[in-house]
């Protein structure tokens, strides 16, 4: 579950294969997404401009996860739960949404997000930032989102703004016993 949607049309970004714009992945392999409760752990994530603190998020098979993560760079940031295939997928997607000016360095369009996109190259008419493994938070902005991790798995939780992931802004979830 998502706490927080304000800003964002939606809170997370539908994942597509090249060529599937607007199609959701299935995220039943990396888990799913829950409800706080009052004995839910809370994990505070710091993003600034291509980093994330802290590095690594540890966590446990069946632990249910509530992150709050605050902005405090100039630019416009997200933190997406994972595989290396998905953040590649997702890229590719993020790269689209900038270049129809859905998404800027800084923030979201609204207006735009909520637009019939079918008529541009390569992009579904559902093409959503709603998936909830994934949150966009914009500059001096906190967001929450709250993941159950349901079995181990090789995760990262990164920004995929165009050139972000590249330059470092990427983190490990490491599962503990």
């Amino acid at each position: 579950m998502i706490t927080s949607t304000g800003l964002l049309v939606s809170p997370g970004l539908a994942f597509a294969a090249p060529g599937e714009a607007g199609h959701k992945h299935d995220t039943a392999a990396i888990g799913e997404p829950a409800k706080a409760t009052p004995k839910t752990r809370t994990i505070q994530i710091t993003m600034g401009d291509n980093f994330y603190e802290p590095e690594t998020i540890p966590v446990k098979a069946g632990e249910t996860v509530r992150f709050v993560i605050k902005n405090t760079g100039e630019f416009l940031h997200e933190f997406n739960i994972g595989t290396t295939a998905m953040h590649a997928a997702h890229q590719k997607e993020m790269a689209m949404m900038v270049d129809h000016g859905m998404l800027s360095a800084t923030g979201v369009d609204v207006k735009k997000m909520k637009m019939d996109h079918s008529t541009m190259p390569g992009m579904g008419h559902s093409m959503k930032h709603d998936d909830p493994n994934s949150v966009l938070v914009e500059p001096g902005q906190t967001k929450e989102l709250v993941w159950k991790f349901t079995k181990p798995a090789t995760l990262e939780f990164a920004c995929n703004m165009p050139g972000h992931y590249e330059s470092g802004m990427v983190g490990k979830v490491n599962f503990q016993r």
